[in-house]
């Protein structure tokens, strides 16, 4: 065991000289899995530590530096190690003491004496910060504390503390100086401005910090948070939301936390706060003196802390506890009529959003006894409310099934099958009171949902609705009647030889849809449900086809969808996943199909308006209709509403739009790339895969670097290489461009290969992967062709190769300065192939060529001086004159590259009339 984990080390350290740090630490680690002795260990963590620093794992780094000092107090190298890793996680003192004893120890070492000065100084730093913050927290604290002060200069005192509060020593020094009393009064006062700030300094205190956040929620207390939460005021509801979500995340984060080490403190375990924040969240829902806003929120807050099981986290004994403990309030405000009087104020959002937090609650039960207890609580209290004399209770009840069969449809239906449940809602359907009309047409229309129900009510029902629908004075009652009849009528879904009505009556009651739809006159909630007509409707291509040509209603169905009604997001969702064929359509097998035939049993038939040159033409006018900005709003909804599904149904929408080549542009200008990164981690397992496809085909066309700016570009590494899971098609497989590092030598490999379109493209795939900083090192690593390669193909005649050759070093003397100054290295020819580029015809060479001699000059003096005594002086210069506007990138990188020629004084402006090199 000894000898092999020896050979382990000796292999792990060879690949660390070699800059190969992950084969390193793999080595490391599987030495010390079998490694039986004290003093190996030591040195394998020290070693591993390294890896770690290397990797900017600092936490990991600490830890196995630790563990290497427990072996041997006396290893220097493990405690620099542990100094270097203590200074990136901020822990400075820490590192100060164990730096300081390196330098004892070794006072001739340089490392140990650099650190050691930087560490005093970044102290220093730091305190005379801390020093600085504190004075600016305790002038904020003078001007809020002092009444006769002008409320313009209090509001911007507590506007400082917002922004103190942002940072971390700003935050420490209010939390210490007393400061959340200060807040709690803040609260208390009538100025809407210093609750808001009071509220936003809080989020600042939280953020990220268990402890403080614990004080917090003991100091102020839940009773006044969701106080504050249920504000008629909708700014000041949302804010206390978004601190309570805050402290939620804090809270949660800190359970998961490992807390190590001597000098870190011990904190206790959150769950009773959690568990209290939580009872209260549970307690407003019902409380007839909070607003619909502060009822959204609280409910909005437990739809995000209810965490659906998962292979990796079993555990849902919250999900039990909340059931348990609040389940019946949750059912208090399913069961609210809206139109009657006595029950607590909702908004258009609140009976969705209760669909959404029972649907969560159900789908996290494990056992079949445990959603027994849900059915049996659920149904106890439909038959309380139900079996009372009283119509106002009965109305609750009906109410109470229409939530269930929004949300858990599986309850819902089984509170359905209760015995008189449905004959009330069909008698209700003919009452005379609008209200209870209202409540029972709503119902029926989710009842329908299951097919065996459906064609029941098609039977029983579809006279009254259409009775209701001609005859009703009521525009409410009409449209829901309508809808009604719009699902109904869809039944047969896509299957063409399926007609439940008559030849030409879902056009009619398409028509009638868009009517309604386009009517701004009608309230918010009737043109809902007109869309929601529309998301049945549209399984008929007919219809689909009505609709994309009605520029009018797609234009008023894409701006409901960004107005504040969140309840519409899943009828538009469907809606356009009907209209542009985004959905699974399974192709049945000939021979079954045959065998079908012979045994007289019914064979699904797709309608010839769903062929492929009508989707695309559908897509076409689906985007010059605005379709890709509604889709970004709805991503951004911060609503229950937004659910997986809902998700699932945008990701399929948008997969579907950048299937053709030559309208991704369009998508990703609108915004259509950014709003995928959000429902690649936030989707259904199916719409995971959509959103990463609609990825992969964009990054295939686009540069990433425009399409997510900034950081997010990184984050669509992850969703890409998720496509390469092997119930993936092949096509899925394919179109991703992230290679993982074990193919870079592959791909290396096809770059020397003789076949023209072969070799191009693997230059091309390497050129995707420059930015990566582990292919970055490949490059810097020494005695290696690899840069040679790049400079020469950059000359080749094949003009596909050349930019790619040439794209892979403007990205790579980018980022990496160093590799500029061994250009010349690689070959005498360096400046021939550079000028060249630098003179084609082709303008994206040129742009390639431009910016290669403009990070060259930038990284090194005496080669600038060289490129500009040779002719590309003359060619910089007639190509900085520009004049097409089509090359303005082009003119700017030779610009540049004059001016850094200015800047080091090989040139000089004509203006000056001076000698020698001048422009």
């Amino acid at each position: 065991m000894s000898q092999e984990s020896s050979a382990l080390r000796e292999e792990g350290n060879n690949h660390f000289k070699a800059g190969d740090v992950e084969k390193a630490l793999s080595c490391y680690t599987k030495a010390l899995k079998i490694s039986d002795s004290q003093t190996e260990n030591g040195v394998l963590y020290r070693n591993r530590a390294a890896c770690y620093l290397k990797l900017e794992d600092y936490s990991k780094a600490e830890g196995d530096a630790t563990k290497a000092l427990d072996v041997d107090p006396g290893d220097l190298k493990a405690r620099f190690r542990r100094a270097q890793a203590l200074q990136k996680l901020s822990r400075l003192e820490q590192a100060f003491v164990d730096a300081q004893k390196c330098a004892q120890l070794d006072p001739k070492n340089k490392a140990f004496q650099d650190l050691l000065r930087l560490l005093g100084a970044q102290i220093q730093q730091k305190s005379a910060e801390l020093s600085s913050v504190d004075s600016r927290v305790q002038q904020m604290f003078k001007l809020l504390i002092d009444s006769s002060a002008p409320i313009s200069d209090r509001q911007k005192a507590a506007q400082n503390l917002v922004v103190l509060s942002r940072e971390d020593a700003g935050a420490e020094q209010i939390f210490r100086n007393d400061g959340v009393k200060l807040l709690q009064n803040l609260l208390e006062s009538q100025q809407e401005e210093l609750i808001l700030s009071a509220l936003r300094t809080l989020v600042g205190l939280c953020t990220g910090h268990q402890s403080r956040t614990m004080a917090i929620v003991n100091e102020v207390g839940m009773e006044r948070l969701c106080g504050v939460m249920g504000s008629t005021s909708s700014t000041v509801s949302l804010s206390a939301c978004h601190l309570l979500q805050v402290m939620f995340e804090a809270l949660t984060e800190g359970m998961k936390k490992e807390i190590r080490g001597k000098d870190e403190a011990i904190l206790p375990e959150p769950s009773r706060e959690l568990r209290s924040m939580l009872r209260h969240l549970l307690d407003l829902l019902p409380a007839s003196s909070v607003s619909g806003a502060g009822r959204d929120s609280a409910i909005n807050l437990l739809v995000k802390q209810v965490r659906r099981k998962s292979m990796k986290n079993p555990d849902n004994s919250l999900s039990l506890w909340v059931i348990d403990q609040g389940l019946k309030k949750i059912l208090e405000v399913a069961g609210t009529v809206p139109v009657m009087e006595g029950g607590p104020p909702l908004t258009e959002n609140t009976l969705m959003s209760c669909s959404v937090l029972l649907n969560k609650l159900y789908d996290d039960l494990k056992s079949d006894k445990e959603r027994e207890n849900f059915c049996k609580l659920c149904e106890e209290y439909v038959l309380h409310h139900f079996e009372s004399s009283e119509m106002g209770r009965k109305l609750r009840a009906i109410q109470t099934v229409a939530v269930l069969l929004q949300g858990p449809s599986d309850v819902g239906n089984r509170t359905l099958e209760l015995s008189g449940i449905m004959d009330a809602i069909i008698a209700l359907c003919a009452s005379e009171n609008i209200s209870h009309q209202q409540v029972a047409v709503e119902a029926l229309i989710h009842a329908a949902g299951k097919a065996k129900r459906a064609s029941f009510i098609t039977a029983n029902g579809v006279a009254l609705l259409k009775d209701l629908y001609k005859q009703s004075q009521n525009d409410q009652i009409r449209v829901r009647a309508l809808v009604g009849l719009c699902k109904l009528g869809s039944a047969g879904g896509t299957d063409f030889s399926m007609k439940q009505f008559a030849e030409g009556s879902t056009l009619k009651l398409a028509k009638q849809c868009r009517k309604w739809l386009c009517n701004e006159a009608l309230p918010p909630a009737s043109r809902r449900w007109a869309i929601e007509g529309l998301a049945y409707l549209t399984l008929d291509a007919d219809v689909k086809e009505d609709l994309v040509e009605d520029r009018k209603a797609l234009q008023a169905m894409f701006e409901l969808a960004k107005s504040e009604d969140k309840t519409v997001l899943f009828a538009v969702g469907s809606t356009l996943v009907n209209c542009t064929n985004s959905y699974d359509v399974e192709k049945p097998d000939p021979q079954m199909v045959e065998l079908a035939k012979y045994a007289k049993q019914h064979i699904p038939e797709e309608h010839p308006k769903d062929a492929q040159s009508y989707v695309e033409k559908r897509l076409v006018k689906l985007l010059e209709a605005g379709v890709v900005s509604a889709l970004v709003c709805m991503v951004k909804q911060e609503s229950p509403a937004l659910t997986e599904a809902c998700r699932e149904c945008i990701a399929r929408v948008i997969l579907a739009l950048v299937e053709r080549q030559e309208d991704r542009g369009l998508v990703v200008a609108q915004g259509g790339g950014k709003a995928l990164l959000p429902l690649v981690s936030e989707s259904t397992d199916r719409g995971k895969i959509k959103a990463a496809q609609a990825l992969a085909k964009i990054t295939i066309t686009s540069n990433p670097e425009i399409a997510f700016p900034g950081e997010r570009v990184y984050e669509i590494i992850r969703p890409l290489v998720s496509l390469l899971a092997l119930d993936c098609t092949m096509l899925q497989n394919f179109e991703q461009k992230i290679i993982k590092e074990k193919a870079v030598p592959k791909i290396e490999g096809y770059m020397f290969e003789e076949h023209d379109l072969v070799r191009a493209a693997a230059t091309e795939c390497m050129c995707n992967l420059a930015l990566s900083t582990e292919v970055q090192k490949l490059y810097l690593a020494e005695g290696s062709d690899r840069l040679k390669l790049l400079v020469l193909y950059s000359g080749e005649d094949d003009e596909r190769l050349r930019k790619a050759a040439s794209g892979t070093l403007a990205v790579l003397t980018g980022e990496l300065s160093e590799l500029c100054t061994r250009i010349p290295c690689t070959t005498t020819h360096w400046l021939e192939i550079f000028q060249a580029l630098l003179l084609s015809d082709i303008q994206d060479l040129r742009h390639r060529g431009v910016v290669i001699v403009m990070n060259i000059m930038q990284a090194d003096k005496s080669l600038a001086e060289k490129l500009i005594e040779s002719e590309a002086l003359e060619i910089l210069s007639v190509l900085a004159k520009g004049g097409d506007p089509g090359q303005a990138s082009v003119q700017r990188a030779a610009q540049r590259c004059l001016d850094l020629a200015m800047q080091y004084g090989l040139i000089r402006s004509n203006q000056e009339g001076v000698n020698g090199n001048s422009i």
